[in-house]
Parts: structure tokens; sequence; C-alpha cells
């Protein structure tokens, strides 16, 4: 029997990341409604600088690390994040217990005066500070002119009212999360663009020695979503990357077949790997492997060397 009385969670403070605790928050207490859940807020590095593009400031642990040091310390007992910001090497002692049911993992332009992903040219600035996402656009279209756009959903926004920016690149699962769906101009067909790994899904991150907490969340896991989320992470991994290397991954699953869609890019779009693997929903890790094998056998390394 569980004896828990509370679960303290640790949450960045932006809007998204409280509206995912909560979300959370309301899991547990529906399942347990002895258990008491409050969120404190940790403010992160990526939070912190927000002048600089991600992918010049690094990835390692940039929305993590300060949430982590607090699960280590006993400060907090879980820590919700988007589980695309969480490493694939997590710290010792610490485990991912819950994923949440996958929520649009596609991104979705958001424009001035609903202007269409294939009507852009050169004349139009568009916002994302994504290599990934500015690696495809560029693929499908070298003539865009990409600028960086830091801030949280709502600056981002602004920036495009203001007319800074004619167009932004976002993930439309954060949208729509907070009601912003009517902001969606299109959302992008993944055959243009792959969304990135684990993108759409809430992660819990607790310490492996918790028991009763690892139980609490096994009662919240979405084993379908784990499979997707697996085989994505693995895929990442394998490949030595990062939530800012321009890799993309789109995993589909059927009954019990799961397929793996990824491709890898040169930051300018002009270099390209796509390939698939699919096969039994059990072999999801294996899989991954595979595919990655894959992608070196047709020189992917060139490609990460360059990017690094």
């Amino acid at each position: 029997m569980n004896t828990l009385k509370s679960i303290l969670i640790g949450t960045r403070g932006s809007k998204l990341a409280l509206w995912q605790s909560n979300i959370v928050k309301q899991a547990i207490e529906e399942k347990f409604p002895n258990i008491s859940v409050r969120l404190e807020i940790i403010q992160t590095t990526g939070d912190k600088i927000l002048d600089v593009a991600l992918s010049k400031i690094g990835d390692k642990n940039l929305f993590t690390k300060e949430i982590e040091q607090a699960m280590l310390e006993n400060r907090v007992d879980i820590a919700v994040h988007s589980l695309k910001d969480l490493p694939t090497e997590l710290p010792q002692g610490l485990c991912i217990g819950a994923v949440l049911p996958r929520a649009e993992c596609r991104d979705a332009l958001v424009s001035n005066n609903g202007i269409q992903l294939h009507e852009l040219n050169s004349n139009h600035i568009i916002g994302t500070s994504s290599l990934r996402r500015k690696a495809q656009l560029l693929a499908y279209n070298p003539h865009l002119h990409i600028e960086d756009v830091r801030g949280n959903i709502d600056t981002r926004l602004q920036k495009l009212a203001s007319g800074q920016y004619d167009a932004l690149i976002m993930a439309a699962a954060g949208l729509q999360r907070l009601g912003y769906e009517d902001y969606i101009t299109e959302i992008i067909d993944p055959i243009v663009m792959l969304p990135a790994v684990s993108q759409g899904i809430i992660g819990v991150e607790c310490r492996e020695a918790d028991v009763e907490v690892c139980e609490v969340l096994q009662a919240i896991h979405d084993d379908y979503t784990w499979n997707m989320a697996l085989a994505e992470r693995t895929f990442l991994k394998q490949m030595n990357g990062g939530c800012q290397l321009p890799l993309g991954c789109f995993t589909q699953v059927n009954n019990s077949t799961i397929e793996i869609n990824a491709t890898i890019l040169s930051v300018d779009g002009t270099k390209k790997l796509q390939f698939s693997q699919s096969g039994h929903i059990t072999k999801a890790e294996t899989l991954a492997m595979q595919l990655a094998q894959t992608f070196y056998d047709a020189g992917a390394q060139d490609i990460l060397n360059e990017i690094r």
C-alpha cells in the first residue's frame, strides 16, 4: 500500500511548463486523492539566457540541469519536462518515471496575414532558433530568410504581431495546450518537416530509489507513447545528438507495428539523409539502433562532423 502523503513537482516557470506540470498534478490526484501535489518553480539556464540562439550556447541540460539538481538534493520529488528537452543521458540516480499520452507532434506555421508555407519567399522573415527547423526549411526552399527568435510562446507571438517577423515555426502542441490553436496558419506535413525527437510528449523524471513515487508515476504512465519515445530517444542517443542537432524523427504505431522515420541534415539544408525502419513494437529499441546504423552506413558521420 502506498503511504505517500505529498509530492513536490519541480518545474520551469513558463506558462507552458506550468500547464504541463498542472496536468501531471491532476493526473496524480485523480488516481491518488490522498496525495497532495504541489509545484515548485525553478529557473533553468535556458530561462536565463534569452538573447543568444540555443544552438550557440549548447543544449546539454539547458532546460533541465537545475531541476535535476533539486531532485538529487531531495528538494523536489519529481520533475515535469517537455520530453524533447530531456537529454538521452540522465544523471545517475534519476530515471523517466512516466510519459503522458502524446499530443500533436508536428510543427506549426504561425504567420501574419495567413501566409502559407509554400507562399513564403526571401522577402519574408521567418523566426526559429531550432537548427532542425532551419535546416529542413532550407532544404524545402533554399531562398528562405530565417532568423533566430527566443522567448516563451507569448513573447514570440508578440514579436510576430509587431512585424519583427512575418512567420514563426513553433511546436503545434505548445500552442494547442495554451489555447492558441487559432494562431496556427498551417500544421506542417512531416514530409516537409519531421518533428523533434519526443515532440508533443510530457515526461516525468524521478529518483530511481523512490519506490513509492515510481509506483505512483506508473499509474499515470502511457505505454503506447513510451514505445514511440523509446524508439526516438534511442535513435537520437545512437547519433550522439541533442535537441539542437538538425535531426528530425517521426514515429507511427499501427497495431503491433512501429515505423520510425528520421532525417539528418547539414545546417544549410544542402545535405540530407532520410531513412525509415519498421518492425514489431516490442523491438522499438533494436529497430532504432538498426536505423542509426543505416544512417552511419550512408555517411551521416560526415554531416555530424560538419555541425560539430
